[in-house]
């Protein structure tokens, strides 16, 4: 059945689905459906939209995907455009508002779309399997296979409408965030018929994302614990909020609605102990369903936009995917938006529920790709490699490269953060943690569903902070700082040695803003988790990616914590030392693109 339909305005901006509760369980809110029969003419004119089910071997199972075909009025196979394919955020499906807000966008502006809800989620079948390439990606491309007229769908429908590029090579793009986002770079790697790509707030390395370690990706990070187990109930509740008989949703009483290597990862990470072998099985998991393992074999044009807001999947990750991609040749751009996982929508800023794509930087830097590589406009301004949204300033920053380290300050052992070696004080200073948290930077699921959130904190005695002097003009840092630490502790370099990477050091490294009134001001409420590789030597730390300016007046205030509340921190009490010395003493460097401090 077809139904004509015109743009309506969503109930949801969220490109991830809600997550509610004290169990974090999902409730995407959906548009409401379109009246059947009714047609209106939009600014690009009407389409149809007609669902429709495709059947697909994933991961040694045969299930039905779900999916829309949003064909605008006119295409034909006389007159062939190209398409945009896009799937959902965690815990949505094709008919959630951020999702289906995307059909409709690109219908109007006269591109095909087909829009399906990802394997294990709304009604199509499958277990969830974290945008494998092998399973998600490879599904991905039975769509696209769709797309070029090679197979129909399992009523018959096929599409000879698409423009192609040879035989059975369709013009094709791909959009979507979070999970939706992913996917993208997953299909490519195996399909290289997939001509462009706008990966939205998305992962590189899924390790990194969900128990990160700042300071050495080999060795097992940080739990954070509100996001992965908010998102794992979401989906192992999937057959309720979506309730199904479909047999190849369904996994185990174990591992209901996962792939039982998620179950086991998430459950590893729970319980707190890191023994070796089980833990490079984790690692190995997370990262064969991740960007950071595949992106060798993605050759598409691939437009990165990420989110400052959004401490699931920060600047950091978004940098990674740039970095290899560009390595490797691959035509990449990056932008760096207000609004992530974490919220931060800022008026102007890109909302396909709105429809907003010509008025805001974004949705043109979008629309320019896809015009670009999908209707392969010459003309078509892709813009510069780096842009990055500034608050309280005219426009986007833009830069030919992101902004490289350009100030080094010195930790002084009297607490001050320095411009010189030469006034560092010598001094020692201590900090212990406590048996539960006693700092606070987020509850990381209040900004979704718009909870409120206490300010971020630290307990006196627990933290060590290293502050500049006022400002004499305002600084702008545009970038991930870069911390290099040496600590004592006497407590875990006895147990360092064990098998169990839970007897490291934990640590959690950030950056304040101070008020000359002594607010302060955690960016975006980010931190950089730490299990200390080895406390016998010196550390790098890679602290999140920020954008802010520090007005004149203004500190920054440099923080190393003994724990923080949206994460797992250390077994048994750890005393730590930080000695400062002119000769010998941790440094702090800046990526500023405008002023300097001290």
């Amino acid at each position: 059945m077809e139904v004509f339909v015109s743009r309506a305005v969503p109930r949801s901006r969220r490109i991830l689905a809600l997550v509610a509760g004290a169990a974090a369980l999902a409730a995407p809110l959906a548009l409401a459906a379109p009246a059947n029969g009714a047609e209106a003419e939009t600014a690009a004119g009407a389409y149809t939209v007609t669902p429709l089910r495709f059947t697909v071997e994933a991961g040694g199972r045969t299930c039905a995907v779900d999916a829309d075909l949003y064909r605008p009025a006119g295409v034909d196979a006389g007159h062939p455009a190209p398409a945009v394919l896009a799937t959902n955020g965690f815990g949505g499906s094709k008919s959630d508002g951020s999702t289906d807000a995307i059909g409709k966008a690109f219908a109007e502006r006269g591109y095909v779309g087909l829009v399906y809800s990802g394997l294990g989620f709304g009604t199509s079948g499958c277990l969830i399997s974290l945008d494998d390439p092998e399973i998600d990606g490879r599904a991905a491309a039975r769509l696209v296979d769709f797309l070029a007229g090679v197979r129909t769908a399992d009523d018959g429908t096929r599409a000879d409408f698409v423009v192609r590029d040879g035989a059975g090579d369709p013009r094709v793009g791909m959009i979507g965030g979070s999970y939706g986002g992913a996917v993208q770079l997953a299909a490519a790697s195996v399909d290289p018929r997939i001509d462009a790509l706008v990966p939205l707030i998305t992962w590189n390395d899924l390790a990194y994302s969900l128990a990160p370690n700042a300071a050495d990706r080999s060795t097992p990070g940080v739990f954070k614990w509100q996001w992965a187990n908010g998102f794992y109930l979401m989906g192992e509740g999937q057959p309720l909020l979506s309730p199904s008989l479909d047999p190849s949703r369904i996994n185990s009483l174990g591992c209901l609605h996962f792939v039982t290597d998620a179950c086991d990862t998430v459950r590893l990470l729970n319980s707190g102990r890191y023994p070796a072998a089980e833990t490079e099985k984790m690692l190995a998991f997370a990262r064969s369903v991740s960007p950071v393992s595949y992106l060798d074999r993605v050759k598409a044009p691939t437009l990165i936009v990420q989110g400052q807001s959004d401490s699931l999947f920060n600047l950091n990750e978004a940098r990674a995917t740039y970095d290899r991609l560009r390595q490797r040749g691959v035509d990449t751009r990056m932008i760096w938006q207000s609004w992530g996982h974490s919220g931060g929508q800022k008026p102007g800023e890109l909302d396909l529920g709105q429809g907003n794509l010509e008025t805001s930087y974004v949705g043109q830097r979008v629309l320019a790709w896809f015009d670009r590589h999908l209707r392969k406009d010459p003309t078509a301004d892709t813009g510069p490699a780096f842009a990055w949204y500034r608050e309280g300033q005219s426009g986007y920053g833009t830069a030919a490269r992101v902004p490289a380290l350009s100030q080094k300050l010195y930790l002084s052992g009297d607490g001050k953060l320095v411009d010189n070696r030469t006034k560092v004080a010598r001094g020692s200073r201590q900090y212990t943690n406590w048996l539960f948290p006693t700092s606070h930077s987020e509850s990381s699921l209040a900004g979704m569903i718009g909870l409120p959130d206490p300010r971020p904190y630290d307990t006196a005695g627990t933290y060590l902070g290293w502050s500049s002097a006022p400002l004499a003009a305002p600084v702008d840092l545009v970038g991930a700082p870069k911390a290099t630490l040496k600590v004592v502790s006497p407590r875990t370099e006895r147990v360092q040695g064990s098998r169990d990477a839970a007897d490291k050091l934990v640590l959690f490294a950030k950056l304040y803003d101070v008020a000359p009134d002594g607010t302060k001001t955690l960016v975006n409420r980010l931190v950089a988790p730490v299990r200390v590789p080895d406390v016998t030597r010196p550390f790098t730390v890679e602290l999140p990616g920020i954008v802010h300016r520090y007005e004149a007046g203004h500190r920054l205030e440099f923080v190393i914590a003994a724990s923080d509340s949206a994460y797992f921190g250390n077994r048994g009490v750890k005393p730590v030392i930080v000695t400062s010395a002119p000769e010998d003493t941790g440094t702090l460097e800046l990526p500023l693109v405008a002023g300097r401090v001290g």
